[in-house]
């Protein structure tokens, strides 16, 4: 279950990334742009630190408001899941949600 978390980890911020330096160059050249929903989405699912990383390199959305608020919303929620998870305190909270539902670990 952990390569899982780790892969879809990785996969969130790289597509995270990814899309946000694509919304940057779509809007250097005045193209179709990229919902700020669809980036803060792939933040929420995980790739906040990818979404942060690219505002920040490619210094994109870094004031718009609420973008920015919502985007270290959800970098402060992924940092604290993340932390509580290295920690070892979420996986036996999940592993008793996964009980009670009665879904095979």
């Amino acid at each position: 279950m952990t390569a899982y978390i780790v892969y879809w980890l990785a996969a969130a911020n790289v597509t995270a990334f990814a899309l946000m330096v694509l919304d940057k160059q779509f809007a250097e050249h005045g193209a179709r742009r990229i919902s700020e929903g669809a980036l803060l989405l792939w933040a929420f699912l995980g790739g906040a630190p990818g979404t942060y990383a690219a505002s920040r390199i490619v210094r994109h959305k870094t004031r718009k408001q609420p973008f920015a608020t919502w985007m270290m919303i959800w970098l402060g929620l992924d940092l604290m899941l993340v932390a509580l998870w290295v920690l070892g305190i979420l996986e036996p909270l999940f592993a008793s949600a996964l009980a009670i539902f009665r879904v095979p670990a």
